[in-house]
């Protein structure tokens, strides 16, 4: 994480912008605590990655509309997280266009799955647009107002390496359990 903070204030809003494509909380929430600690400006970097993360999931619902042949190896070899997908989709409706920006690890899988549905591709446009602006706008002030702590939290994190394997095997240990919990094979009796 502290080469994500070296990084954003090299090269900043670029970083930004890529990382945010593909989902970038880890960098919006960077670029939050570099504006905190004035090495970036809030505004700019909430813009830069609401306009990125709204891009990134138009494409994914676009390829996954339009290009299926491309696509299905890649949906076949997680077809029982698009099927979650669905689910979530039919639970929730537009919500969950909403909530996606927030679950990672079906992040990318949620544009997907409704690509592959007949949901209006300028609807999704909309909500998806709404959605990244709340998604910069949330994660950027939050982290802006906890700069302070999440920098002590960095530093800790440099005095002492050891800490951060585990809280990220923790975090993906906990991912693959609820996707094995969620995805897994109901035992007909």
């Amino acid at each position: 994480m502290e080469e994500m903070f070296t990084s954003l204030s090299t090269y900043g809003y670029i970083i930004l912008f890529l990382y945010s494509l593909g989902g970038g909380m880890v960098a919006i929430i960077a670029a939050g605590v570099l504006s905190y600690s004035g090495q970036m400006d809030l505004t700019a970097s909430i813009v830069v990655a609401a306009v990125a993360n709204a891009l990134g999931d138009t494409l994914l619902f676009y390829m996954s509309r339009y290009n299926r042949p491309q696509m299905m190896p890649y949906i076949l070899k997680h077809r029982r997280k698009i099927a979650l997908s669905h689910i979530l989709m039919k639970r929730y409706g537009d919500k969950i266009i909403f909530f996606q920006k927030f679950l990672y690890g079906i992040k990318t899988l949620i544009p997907l799955a409704i690509g592959l549905t007949k949901y209006s591709f300028a609807r999704f446009n909309v909500l998806n647009g709404i959605s990244a602006a709340l998604w910069a706008i949330i994660l950027g002030l939050v982290s802006y107002k906890a700069g302070a702590p999440l920098m002590r939290f960095v530093g800790y994190i440099g005095e002492n390496p050891w800490v951060m394997p585990l809280i990220v095997g923790g975090l993906l240990g906990s991912m693959w359990l609820y996707f094995q919990k969620a995805t897994k094979k109901k035992k007909n009796n």
